[in-house]
């Protein structure tokens, strides 16, 4: 099955997904953070801004990324509220260069969504982005996901995504894989549901 996971794709499933509760991954990472206080998250394809509404909620400073086109608006509309403790960038990957220094970094169902290459420059960053004592969280796609081999996209054995987190000290590790809804029909899931935190 090929999936055209594009601009237009992603315009339209953030056009539909302001009204959903956040995911779990980020409640999780969120209760391991503790409370915001004024530090610094880190939302990395930050969608249609459930997360970012959720972190700005709980005190957080939001740095909310994404590269669809018209992520601001979409976010702005979904977080309902002026903040100044809000920043959003409208950037692909490709044109990602540094992440600010973060308490928090979450990124749901979104890393896996460039090459391999890419990913693994990303990564680099993100890891450096990360305070000592900064929680990560991710989900990261399995390479028996119904949708691994396509084109542009990244998918791990389970070694190469635990190898990831080396240096970290992993506090939760999920493994899903099973079929499951995806926008549009369902599909088979194999999915890395992972919250760590940097000694």
């Amino acid at each position: 099955m090929t999936v055209a996971h594009d601009d237009a794709h992603w315009v339209a499933y953030n056009a539909v997904r302001g009204s959903r509760p956040p995911r779990d991954l980020l409640v999780r990472a969120a209760a391991t953070a503790g409370p915001g206080r004024g530090r610094t998250a880190i939302d990395l394809g930050c969608g249609a801004g459930v997360e970012t509404r959720a972190l700005l909620d709980a005190g957080w400073r939001v740095h909310a990324i994404d590269g669809a086109p018209g992520t601001e608006a979409v976010v702005r509309r979904t977080v309902g509220g002026v903040y100044d403790r809000l920043t959003v960038t409208n950037q692909h990957y490709a044109e990602l260069t540094a992440l600010p220094p973060a308490d928090l970094v979450y990124s749901g169902y979104a890393l896996p969504y460039q090459p391999r290459e890419s990913f693994d420059r990303i990564w680099g960053l993100v890891r450096g982005a990360l305070r000592p004592g900064g929680v990560l969280a991710v989900n990261l796609f399995g390479d028996h996901d119904e949708w691994a081999g396509t084109e542009g996209e990244t998918f791990l054995t389970v070694a190469e995504a635990r190898q990831l987190f080396d240096g970290l000290d992993l506090v939760s590790w999920e493994e899903e894989d099973a079929p499951g809804p995806a926008y549009g029909g369902d599909k088979h899931w194999h999915v890395f549901h992972a919250v760590a935190v940097r000694p």
